[in-house]
């Protein structure tokens, strides 16, 4: 896949002005963004529309755990509306991934993704909600009931990647968070690794947030990570 098709810019901001403002400046070199909570709770679904309109990619991280009905009925908006990605959290179990899968197959390009262990939690984090084992472990389990329900992939950091690439095979899509450039502050992610060690490694997509949102010249921040990805 081409570098630029594996990156990932996530437009974590709170109002419509300053996620446009990075698309504009990124223009033509990016061409898939996430919309997380924060911006859609903000904007609404218009911007979305506006983003596939402008023939850009969108993965929709709604990380949707709630009963099937609720669940499928998102994920048929989320279709509706030209993204190419959605979430379901794992957490949720077979019933709810797999009400998902069923519900994304009116929209041939709409690829439903499981999250499997947050990247800012670390295993002191599971075991507070009564996990006893290590964050890979848990994100393998995990990862086996999202394959089983039928999921095209998978959320999980840079560090699980290798290990997942092995238990999915080579058809599943693996998206990572938590990855900056060497040297960068990996913000809260408590599993980071760089765009270039993910995708060696078997992910498929990466997605860079303050790496490239957060610089004084986002464009030429984005021709770094592809530049990273191209090192291999």
């Amino acid at each position: 896949m081409e570098p630029t098709r594996q990156i990932i810019v996530a437009l974590d901001c709170d109002n419509r002005a300053a996620a446009q403002d990075i698309v504009d400046q990124l223009g033509n070199g990016c061409r898939f963004y996430k919309v997380g909570l924060e911006l859609l709770t903000a904007t609404g679904p218009e911007f979305i529309k506006h983003l596939v309109a402008q023939g850009k990619e969108v993965f929709l991280d709604l990380k949707l755990f709630e009963i099937p009905n609720s669940v499928a009925g998102a994920v048929r908006v989320a279709g509706a509306l030209g993204v190419s990605m959605v979430t379901v959290h794992s957490m949720g179990g077979t019933g709810i991934m797999a009400a998902a899968v069923d519900a994304a197959r009116a929209f041939p390009e709409l690829r439903v993704l499981a999250l499997t262990v947050v990247t800012s939690m670390t295993e002191s984090d599971l075991a507070d909600i009564g996990v006893g084992v290590s964050a890979e472990s848990q994100v393998l389990r995990l990862a086996g009931l999202a394959q089983q329900a039928g999921c095209h992939g998978v959320i999980a950091s840079p560090q699980e990647v290798s290990a997942l690439r092995g238990l999915l095979g080579g058809g599943a899509l693996i998206v990572t968070p938590g990855v900056a450039l060497p040297g960068g502050s990996p913000g809260e992610h408590a599993r980071p690794g760089t765009p270039r060690a993910a995708i060696a490694a078997g992910a498929s997509h990466v997605v860079v947030g303050r790496t490239v949102t957060g610089a004084m010249d986002p464009a030429s921040a984005f021709r770094l990570v592809h530049g990273n990805l191209q090192l291999q």
